[in-house]
């Protein structure tokens, strides 16, 4: 056990992790998953650090107030995996809470491990990825309510992402767009750059994705939304022509 509360530095492309408990019971389930996770933080109560000693993840044992750990916890985290109940952590994350680009995945287990329910920053921050991840790791359930998950459709704020691909687009195109998907809406997804494993699930792609190799064979009058990865320059005119029913996606350049 490592009970030296700096912050040891990961890997730049190593998600930072920290599991956190308050009680007894949840430091137990914390160490338990702890075993699982090698690459984890943990973070307890001083008086339950002994319970870590069969552990090689680093622990910050706290001695203070537990909401005086929450800023850290945010600011040096990727993901913060909380044993401790959901109202409650809703109340200690609330005043540190910036926007999705900027904070952290919350993610919460029940005191009995048999759920997982991502908080915040399902998408963006990667919540519902690793909830499902923990969800295996301890034969819970994964608890997810994002549309896009549940519906199990194109994540249009994060589609390609494994790919390198970068999102193009005002936040309102992806805020309608990601509307118009979930909604079961006439899709164009135009696809003339990167590669083609992008679909992702097990489930079939949705009957109101429509493929399309290029863009000038899209009937923009037939769908209510246009997803397109290229390399194209978009012009000033194509934006407008499509107002707030367009997402690009830039995969990256090979040679």
């Amino acid at each position: 056990m490592n009970t030296n509360n700096e912050v040891i530095q990961f890997t730049p492309d190593e998600p930072r992790i920290v599991l956190v408990a308050i009680t007894k019971h949840g430091a137990q389930q914390t160490a338990a998953l702890a075993q699982l996770l090698p690459q984890a933080h943990v973070c307890v109560a001083e008086k339950f650090s002994g319970l870590m000693n069969n552990i090689s993840n680093p622990v910050r044992a706290y001695t203070g107030a537990f909401r005086d750990e929450i800023a850290v916890l945010m600011a040096d985290f990727d993901q913060v995996v909380f044993f401790v109940s959901l109202g409650a952590v809703v109340r200690l994350i609330a005043p540190h809470l910036k926007n999705k680009d900027e904070d952290p995945g919350v993610i919460v287990v029940d005191d009995a491990a048999q759920f997982v329910i991502p908080v915040l920053s399902g998408h963006v921050g990667g919540a519902n990825e690793w909830a499902e991840k923990i969800a295996t790791l301890l034969q819970a359930t994964p608890v997810l309510t994002t549309a896009s998950d549940v519906g199990k459709t194109i994540p249009v704020d994060i589609l390609g992402r494994d790919l390198g691909w970068q999102v193009e687009a005002p936040k309102i195109n992806i805020t309608r767009v990601s509307a118009h998907v979930v909604n079961g809406d006439a899709i164009a997804f135009v696809q003339e750059a990167g590669q083609k494993n992008w679909w992702n699930r097990t489930n079939p792609l949705p009957p109101n994705i429509h493929l399309f190799d290029r863009f000038d064979d899209v009937d923009v009058s037939k769908f209510s939304a246009v997803l397109w990865v290229t390399h194209q320059v978009i012009t000033r005119a194509c934006w407008e022509q499509l107002h707030e029913r367009l997402v690009v996606y830039r995969p990256p350049v090979t040679a």
